[in-house]
C-alpha cells in the first residue's frame, strides 16, 4: 500500500530526481523513481546487515560448536 508523504529536498536533488525519473521509461515519474532508488538502498542495507550477522556467528565459537553438536543429530530418524 502506498502512502502520501512531504519531504523537502535541495533544488540541486530535485533537478537530479526529475532528470533521472524523465529518463527512466519505467519510472517515468518522481514518486516511482524515488520508491525504486530506496527499494534499492534498502535491499543493499539488508544484506550487509545479513553478511555482518552470518560473519559475527562464523567467528562465535560457542556457536560454532553447537551448531557442530547439532550436525551429528541432524539426521537421526529421519528417512
Amino acid at each position: 500500500m502506498a502512502k502520501k508523504v512531504t519531504i523537502t529536498l535541495d533544488e540541486d536533488i530535485l533537478a537530479f530526481i526529475d532528470q533521472r525519473g524523465a529518463n527512466n521509461g519505467e519510472t517515468p515519474n518522481r514518486s516511482g523513481y524515488i520508491n525504486d532508488v530506496l527499494s534499492q538502498h534498502r535491499r543493499t542495507v539488508l544484506e550487509a546487515e545479513m553478511i555482518a550477522a552470518l560473519q559475527q556467528e562464523a567467528n562465535d565459537p560457542e556457536y560454532q560448536e553447537e551448531i557442530a553438536l547439532w550436525d551429528c543429530v541432524a539426521g537421526d530418524g529421519i528417512e
